[in-house]
């Protein structure tokens, strides 16, 4: 065999090989970003209706801190 034919198809081989890599890079390449890719169709509904904030009624906040009242006797009773 000739030195040139040789090198010839070791130069085929290697652009096929590279094809194949290109190929398999191209499918297989990490996502650079975080979170939702774009052009997700799950998207948020609407940035006021997930953010709305919560008030609670004077009613509430008087139970509420009679309850830890309560909570901060037992245990001092506890402690002692």
């Amino acid at each position: 065999m000739e030195v040139s034919r040789i090198i010839a198809e070791i130069d085929a081989q290697i652009a096929k090989l590279q094809q194949a890599r290109e190929l398999l890079a191209g499918a297989a390449a990490p996502r650079t970003g975080r979170g939702r890719p774009k052009g997700s169709k799950n998207v948020a509904k609407s940035a006021a209706s997930a953010k709305r904030k919560r008030n609670l009624s004077p009613e509430g906040r008087k139970r509420i801190a009679e309850a830890m009242k309560r909570r901060w006797a037992e245990r001092r009773k506890q402690q002692g």
